[in-house]
């Protein structure tokens, strides 16, 4: 039986933070003013009245000298609050995750290198600006300290919370923290989409399936976020408890626990054709119900670090836009490739990532980022997981980037400073400084010799569900030539594959059946007119 949804009480219209910073290309005025989008969540068949009305409490209307005051407020009648966040992921930024062959390994955004922005090492202040914490500026961060969470950045229903660039989380001067603090709420979809719509440096720029676009959509984007129908806030299936939510991202975790499913609505045989119900033992419902990503604006496909530092005459950084309006050049990152209605790749995945960890040897060409585990024959027999390999639609990010070319590992470069002479990338240029300052700031040796190294990042996509008459149909997959899962060979998938054996016993038995019911009528013709004749 299918479980039934709660609707939120509380609707809005509010506009999208944008985390815009001229160094990443955006300008103020692209931006709206840096941090506005024009897009709005529409919400007219909800009830709009908020359950508390926290303009009447008068400990918020003292005025407020800074965040921490704020959070010490709240605190005072949401005891305990606080002790639930600084236990979760979003506080945390890792969780202690087994690897095959490595154990536990504390793995998230503290450690885990990517093939976008790479790390946060380093570059703490401005990174951290989607942390839900005050004042993470580098390593010496007190995650203990209560009066350090930043409650607003989720709960904000206001349409004026923002972070500063480059504050290490802490809001920006224009803010009116008692005007914030008196209009919080539940989190709503721009709660959530300020930092996961817009993570790598721009809209949609990393998933290809989060984007601002979800805010007002219709139904041929997402059959669950649009505006006309459900309309669903991103907590009504990323559940929580505690303050700890359901869902993973791969790109930063490994383990198969406390994911977001589509069974919790849809139960294991939605379907009323009992055959599509058995597809499920394999196939994930995504790969059917997400036949394309990136439907209302493009993500980044590809990312090469090694043609960045290009500066123009005046030794200025160059920012160059392709035909559709995306940055497919910057001086501080280099070269881009984006796409948009793009067809996912098949992947066989059982839940269990693994990671390459910046002390790790590299061993394959390209790096293997987040290499997703499972295969046709793995039945869920597994010693971290019971369900079996399904096939996944996945988007695959391509890059090229930084590496020590003696010691044969990763580099995490120092990137962000707010002025040149630091060593940082972004304002100096200097590949060397950076891989220097980099892995002396993470005490990890360097060998002072560096190269480029293309690597891959996989990124398993669950939003943008398409219209059920959208939805792949059988001949997208059964199919000769060009079918959606022709790289996936390691399994006889019938209407695609030729097997001789297999073909000829078919065709036999269809022959035997056939040639079964002649016999049989003519039989049964023969036997009637000699009963009549006698």
């Amino acid at each position: 039986m299918k479980k039934i949804r709660l609707s939120f009480l509380i609707a809005f219209l509010l506009p999208v933070w944008c985390f815009a910073e001229t160094e990443t290309g955006i300008t103020e005025s692209d931006s709206v003013t840096i941090l506005k989008l024009q897009n709005y969540i529409m919400q007219a068949d909800r009830d709009k009245t908020p359950s508390v009305d926290h303009g009447s409490f008068p400990q918020l209307k003292k005025e407020f000298k800074n965040a921490h005051e704020v959070t010490q407020t709240c605190l005072s009648c949401h005891t305990g609050r606080a002790a639930e966040v600084m236990k979760t992921n979003h506080w945390m930024w890792e969780r202690t995750e087994k690897l095959d062959g490595r154990g536990e390994v504390p793995l998230g955004k503290k450690n885990i290198l990517n093939n976008f922005c790479i790390g946060i090492a380093g570059s703490e202040k401005t990174c951290t600006r989607c942390h839900i914490g005050y004042g993470w500026e580098d390593k010496s961060f007190d995650f203990s300290n209560q009066l350090n969470v930043d409650c607003l950045i989720c709960h904000d229903n206001s349409d004026t919370y923002i972070k500063k660039k480059g504050g290490a989380g802490y809001p920006d001067e224009s803010v009116d923290l008692n005007y914030v603090a008196q209009s919080v709420g539940k989190p709503s979809k721009v709660n959530c989409g300020v930092c996961h719509f817009w993570g790598g440096g721009g809209n949609n720029v990393k998933h290809g399936d989060l984007e601002k676009a979800l805010l007002n959509c219709d139904r041929s984007v997402d059959v669950h976020m649009a505006s006309e129908g459900e309309n669903m806030s991103c907590i009504e299936c990323h559940t929580t408890d505690k303050h700890v939510m359901a869902g993973k991202l791969y790109a930063l975790s490994s383990e198969n626990k406390n994911r977001a499913t589509c069974t919790q609505c849809h139960t294991e045989a939605p379907h009323e054709d009992e055959l599509l119900n058995e597809h499920f033992i394999r196939i994930a419902c995504q790969t059917c119900h997400i036949p394309t990503y990136a439907k209302a604006n493009s993500t980044k496909m590809i990312w090469d670090w090694s043609t960045a530092g290009r500066l123009d005459e005046n030794g200025n950084p160059m920012h160059e836009n392709d035909a559709d309006g995306n940055h497919n050049y910057l001086s501080i990152k280099g070269t881009f490739v984006y796409d948009n209605n793009v067809i996912p790749e098949y992947y066989w995945f059982n839940g269990i990532a693994d990671h390459q960890l910046i002390t790790d040897k590299i061993d394959t060409i390209p790096v293997q980022m987040n290499s997703l585990s499972g295969s046709y024959l793995d039945k869920g027999i597994r010693q971290r997981t019971d369900q079996p390999s399904k096939i996944w639609p996945v988007k695959v990010h391509r890059g090229k980037q930084i590496f020590d070319s003696i010691h044969n590992t990763l580099i995490q470069p120092k990137l962000h400073a707010e002025m040149k002479g630091d060593s940082a990338y972004w304002k100096d240029f200097d590949w060397d400084k950076a891989a220097t300052a980099g892995m002396n700031y993470l005490g990890l040796p360097y060998s002072g010799k560096y190269g480029f190294v293309e690597t891959e990042m996989y990124w398993p996509l669950s939003h943008m569900v398409s219209p059920k008459e959208k939805s792949l149909s059988c001949k997208d997959c059964h199919t000769r030539n060009g079918g959606r899962l022709a790289q996936l060979d390691d399994f006889y998938l019938p209407g695609r594959d030729k097997n001789t054996l297999l073909d000829s016993v078919g065709i036999a038995l269809v022959v035997l059946a056939a040639l079964g019911a002649i016999i049989h009528g003519a039989l049964r013709m023969f036997y009637r007119k000699k009963s009549t004749s006698k």
